[in-house]
């Protein structure tokens, strides 16, 4: 199962939380008020992040690393951890495999190590690692500062082989939660929108699995994982995808490499957007189909980064024109000559919880009584789990052992040099959301245009002034953004974010870096360098 293992409640009631890649304030506003009442009950929170983010500024304590060196950091707490006598050795021995390689993996990440590759002071990096081994209950939470990476989920094995060694998971008020970057990308992949998985995270290489689907569905399915979304890109490239149908989402803009992305989905024989917007890629695209809007037109349910599944009602009917994604599946369905009849949510919804046990016992009524449910939820009297694992800390233990799973740390592709001396980390901001698709539609009194965000002393040395125009280069492409000035960056670093295409195209300078196990792209470390341009002024 692929999701968070702690709810909402227990970031309220936990005793240490550590925000590891997330500026949860930004990007999280309505989970970081769960963090807020936690703080406020007394739990100690620290953020790992290589700016000091608006989030730093609730915490005990800021470990700034350098960008892309994560594992290096939970590699040396780890260390720490041993050397300071703090693991969890009954839990380790009770419900862990692995746990003598991964010792000798973490063995040479002395905390002189972990300083001289993170930037984080070796002290820093002992006092977090006391803290969490220590503290009675903690939560781990991560976002796109640990996956956006070309060692993504290497990372994200560096935070679970904490969590492993302190015991942190499994139990109340302790756990490990990636929270969500978008509503309802959780369904999602509880659906089955990953490449290797069947609906419930069933792997679609398992035939006993695949074939229940293939019964109830009256169609064979392929026995083999498909692409993610990078490997389609290559696959473009490649000549071996010719055709692609987009729903709700913005590559020409949002992928790594713009550049690239634009070219390759120019080049389709057939591309087929359906959205609530005309977006950039929508623009690009032979056949435009106008979808309603979830939230609001729709009937269904939406799950959060906590594993809540909850109904979503309609209250509008959609404009003229424009037509439920249900109908319009069902409708393209009819025209290939299979007719489903017509959609009806609820009757979906219990064809998926006949499939899925982890949704077996929530039909639309119990989910209404109960204001949502937390999967997995095997039947009609079961509740929902609060957490997950429990399993581990039973007698005896039910079945397999949690593995341990050594990484090493490695630097990120796009190296800096005389040519590109800056490191460029791109992220979001309170008031817009990615490209800007959906919230540039209305104003904000957060909202400024884009910017290149550096820190002053990096703007004395290259004698730049805030709101001064400059060429910023990669090794990839180039744009034009103002000067943005903030205290929160330490010398060599850079933020911009995606928000404003129509103003600066970030993405032409983001390397499309690629971690083989997820397929995500490196967005967080690009190099570049700046110009200045003649005559510039202030604006």
């Amino acid at each position: 199962m692929g999701g968070g293992t702690s709810s909402y409640q227990e970031i309220e009631e936990t005793d240490l939380i550590l925000l590891w890649g997330s500026n949860a304030r930004d990007t999280h506003p309505i989970f970081f008020h769960h963090v807020l009442k936690g703080v406020k009950r007394g739990a100690r929170l620290f953020v790992i992040d290589p700016r000091r983010t608006s989030s730093a500024q609730w915490a005990d304590g800021w470990l700034g690393l350098e960008v892309g060196s994560d594992i290096a950091l939970s590699n040396a707490m780890a260390r720490e951890i041993l050397d300071a006598g703090l693991e969890n050795r009954s839990f380790i021995d009770h419900a862990t495999s692995g746990f003598d390689e991964y010792c000798r993996s973490v063995d040479p990440y002395t905390l002189e190590r972990g300083e001289r590759e993170t930037g984080v002071p070796a002290e820093s990096i002992r006092k977090l690692a006391h803290e969490y081994a220590r503290a009675q209950r903690a939560e781990l939470c991560w976002t796109l500062g640990i996956t956006e990476h070309h060692n993504a989920v290497d990372n994200v094995l560096a935070l679970i082989n904490l969590a492993l060694l302190t015991g942190h998971v499994g139990k109340y008020g302790s756990g490990l939660n990636p929270l969500r970057g978008q509503n309802n990308v959780q369904g999602g992949g509880d659906m089955g929108a990953i490449p290797d998985r069947l609906p419930g995270f069933q792997h679609v290489e398992n035939d006993s699995l695949r074939n229940r689907f293939e019964e109830a569905w009256g169609a064979k399915i392929p026995p083999r994982r498909g692409l993610h979304l990078s490997g389609m890109f290559d696959a473009m490239e490649e000549g071996k995808l010719s055709a692609l149908y987009i729903l709700g989402e913005n590559p020409a803009v949002s992928e790594a490499d713009q550049g690239r992305a634009q070219r390759l989905l120019e080049g389709l024989e057939c591309l087929v957007v359906q959205d609530l917007l005309m977006t950039d890629t929508a623009a690009m695209a032979d056949v435009v189909l106008p979808a309603a809007a979830g939230w609001c037109e729709s009937e269904g349910t939406v799950t959060s980064s906590e594993r809540k599944v909850q109904r979503v009602r309609r209250a509008l009917s959609p404009p003229p024109g424009v037509r439920d994604d249900l109908e319009i599946i069902y409708e393209l369905s009819r025209r290939l000559g299979k007719d489903w009849g017509t959609p009806d949510p609820k009757r979906i919804w219990d064809e998926l919880r006949s499939l899925s046990p982890m949704h077996r016992g929530m039909p639309y009524e119990r989910l209404e009584a109960l204001d949502g449910i937390r999967w997995p939820c095997y039947d009609e009297s079961h509740p929902g789990e609060l957490f997950l694992h429990s399993r581990l800390w039973q007698e005896p233990l039910l079945g397999p052992q949690a593995p341990f799973s050594p990484v090493e740390f490695e630097p990120p592709v796009d190296k800096l040099d005389d040519q590109f001396p800056l490191r460029l980390t791109t992220g979001r901001r309170l008031d817009s959301y990615n490209t800007g698709a959906q919230t540039s539609s209305y104003s904000s009194p957060l909202r400024r245009g884009e910017s290149l965000d550096l820190s002053p002393e990096d703007g004395e040395l290259y004698g730049v002034r805030e709101g001064e125009r400059v060429r910023v280069i990669s090794r990839r492409g180039s744009v034009i953004a103002p000067i943005r000035f903030d205290t929160g960056l330490r010398p060599g670093l850079a933020f911009m974010t995606l928000h404003f295409p129509d103003e600066v195209q970030t993405n032409q300078l983001t390397i499309d870096a690629v971690d083989p196990k997820s397929g995500t792209a490196e967005f967080k470390a690009s190099a570049i360098r700046i110009v200045k341009l003649a005559a510039s002024r202030p604006g």
